[in-house]
């Protein structure tokens, strides 16, 4: 066992294994949601400034790249996921080695995949683009857009792996106010690089660039100069092997849920493609309204990550139990309030990003496949998030990739064909999340392990 944290709380931290369950998780969720809807903010904002400013055609070129970007962001999700369960648990052990050699390991990680996917991306990204179907005539602001992106990728990946460290020890404000500063530099540099300064297209990727460039480093700098067990030494930053594959054991099968479900979606939007530009233009602008569903949910999931994670560490498996079933009820409100108001104002929402009418009824249409089921993502993500936290990361992974990514890919394929509209497209969606609900609660039920057990807890 590595050496005993004191058992106090600070302004740095936040020890979830006493006290309230759902104020817990409720107060640590929402500088989380706050964070993921700010992020998806400036997305929107450069999807609407793009939009309005350089027509139909950039918003599909922005829109051809997004499924392959979600790809990416979810990859280092992934990977900063197996990280902060490592962290939470160790937190909840209360094992300052462990803590210490996590936080570094996984930094260190960040950094190698950050180098190794922006190489990737600046040399493949037109062939990424030609297997997804973009059409000739988005083509180039597709290129451009994309590689400008991955020059930018290493500073995203660095500060979703420093988040997640800081979310992991329950100080999920710090990287709230991080992003908020981000995303408001964000917006600034969209109208400043496009309507003034005509840059076009690749205005909005090198704000984006530099927006992630300032959070990565204001994340940083706090874990540089703050005064806890998860302080960050530049050079200490380096791999620890037994912690790494632990890290590995857990975030691999997340990255891989991750990537590959996101694959699965770049199959739906080169189907999307299929339909023309404007159903491009349609659809790239409900994805960005889709984000404010979402992600909620999944700071949900993170939110039961962190709390299941110290629990599990501190050995009190019924306080995870209690913890799961709270973070499916609020994440199952939340959706039920959110997908009713934007099918209230479907119409005036998609028409913020284009007054085309084609592309406003092309995006009206998702919206009615989606918004009245999101609630079976929150249950099924909000189960996943608590059964990461004990560190088994491979049942969800198993659970999701089947109703997330093989059943889309065989409704693709056979199904689609023979649907003549894009609702064919569309309607993958509700129909997968209602069979990964099912299969989470079942393996909830029959499977969840019903005490902790503590020897990997320690190093």
């Amino acid at each position: 066992m590595g050496i005993a944290l004191h058992k106090k709380k600070t302004s740095h931290s936040t020890l979830m294994t006493e006290g309230s369950i759902w104020k817990h998780i409720l107060f640590f969720s929402i500088p989380l949601i706050l964070g993921n809807m700010l992020q998806q903010l400036y997305n929107t904002v450069d999807s609407i400034v793009v939009g309005n400013f350089l027509g139909s055609e950039a918003l599909a070129a922005v829109g051809s790249s997004s499924s392959l970007i979600m790809l990416l962001i979810s990859f280092s999700m992934g990977a900063g996921a197996g990280a902060g369960v490592i962290v939470s648990q160790f937190i909840g052990a209360q094992n300052k080695k462990g803590i210490h050699e996590s936080v570094h390991t996984a930094l260190a990680i960040a950094l190698i995949l950050g180098v190794v996917l922006t190489a990737a991306g600046l040399i493949l990204s037109p062939q990424i683009l030609r297997w997804m179907g973009t059409p000739e005539e988005v083509m180039p602001q597709s290129i451009t857009y994309l590689r400008l992106y991955f020059a930018g990728v290493i500073f995203s990946i660095l500060y979703n792996m420093a988040s997640g460290i800081l979310n992991a020890v329950g100080n999920s404000k710090r990287a709230l106010l991080y992003l908020a500063i981000a995303s408001f530099t964000n917006i600034i540099l969209d109208l400043l690089f496009i309507p003034v300064l005509k840059m076009g297209i690749a205005g909005a990727a090198i704000a984006t660039d530099i927006s992630q460039l300032l959070s990565a480093v204001l994340c940083m700098l706090y874990l540089m100069r703050v005064n806890e067990s998860y302080k960050v030494v530049l050079r200490k930053i380096r791999i620890h092997k037994t912690v790494a594959i632990r890290i590995i054991q857990v975030g691999v099968p997340t990255a891989i849920q991750n990537t590959v479900i996101s694959f699965a979606n770049v199959l739906v939007q080169a189907s999307v493609n299929s339909y023309g530009a404007l159903a491009m233009a349609g659809f790239a602008a409900y994805i960005k309204i889709d984000g404010f569903n979402i992600l909620p949910v999944m700071s949900f999931s993170m939110a039961a990550t962190t709390f299941s994670g110290q629990n599990y560490g501190a050995g009190n498996m019924e306080r995870v139990r209690k913890g799961m079933r709270v973070t499916v009820a609020m994440g199952v409100i939340y959706c039920i309030c959110v997908g009713s108001i934007l099918l209230l104002f479907a119409h005036p929402l998609i028409g913020i990003f284009s007054k085309d009418p084609t592309v406003i009824e092309f995006g009206v249409r998702a919206m009615l496949y989606f918004c009245p089921f999101y609630f079976l993502l929150a249950i099924m993500h909000g189960l996943a998030g608590a059964i990461r936290g004990i560190g088994k990361s491979v049942p969800p992974m198993v659970i999701i990739l089947f109703s997330l990514c093989v059943y889309r890919v065989i409704w693709i394929r056979l199904a689609v064909p023979h649907i003549p509209t894009i609702d064919g497209v569309y309607m993958v969606y509700p129909i997968s999340w209602l069979i990964g609900a099912i299969l989470m609660i079942v393996y909830t039920k029959t499977a969840f392990p019903k005490q902790a057990s503590t020897q990997n807890i320690s190093l």
